[in-house]
C-alpha cells in the first residue's frame, strides 16, 4: 500500500513502524536520483510507503531512528552540497545532537533517498543499492 505525506502526519508514520516488512522510501519528487529509487519499487512490485520528506520533515527522533538502521552519524547524511549547508553549516562543529537538529529544522539537507525496511535503511545511491537493499 502506497501512502503519502498526508497520511504520514495523520498516523503519524516513524521509521520504528511495527511492520518488519514494512518499506518506506523518504522520497524528494524534484531528485532524480529519489524518482529512480521510486521506479525500482514500483518495478519491483514491492508494497511500499513513500514519505515526501520536505513536506512532511521527520522529527528528531525519527532522525535518529533512521541514523541507527543506516549505521551512519547525521554528518554522512547531510547533503554538503546544498547552498544551504555551505552558507550556514559548511564551517560549524556541531555536537551529533545538533546536527541531528540541524536536520530536522532543514530536511533539504538529508541526503536521498533513503529506503526503510524493517530495521534496517540504506541510501539509495547510487540506484543499484536499491535493488540489492530489496533481496
Amino acid at each position: 500500500m502506497k501512502k503519502t505525506s498526508a497520511d504520514k502526519a495523520s498516523q503519524n508514520i516513524s521509521p520504528s513502524g511495527k511492520n518488519a516488512d514494512r518499506i518506506i522510501i523518504y522520497h524528494n519528487n524534484r531528485c532524480s536520483k529519489s524518482r529512480e529509487a521510486l521506479s525500482i519499487l514500483q518495478n519491483e512490485g514491492v508494497n511500499f510507503e513513500t514519505i515526501e520528506y520536505l513536506k512532511t520533515p521527520p522529527t528528531q527522533k525519527d532522525i535518529k531512528e533512521l541514523l541507527n538502521k543506516l549505521s551512519m552519524k547525521a554528518q554522512d547524511i547531510i547533503r554538503k552540497g546544498e547552498p544551504l549547508y555551505k552558507e550556514n553549516f559548511a564551517d560549524k562543529k556541531l555536537s551529533e545532537n545538533e546536527w541531528v537538529k540541524a536536520l530536522a529544522d532543514n530536511p533539504i539537507l538529508i541526503e536521498r533517498p533513503i529506503i526503510v525496511k524493517g530495521n534496517k535503511a540504506v541510501i539509495g545511491r547510487p540506484s543499484e543499492k536499491v535493488l540489492a537493499f530489496l533481496k
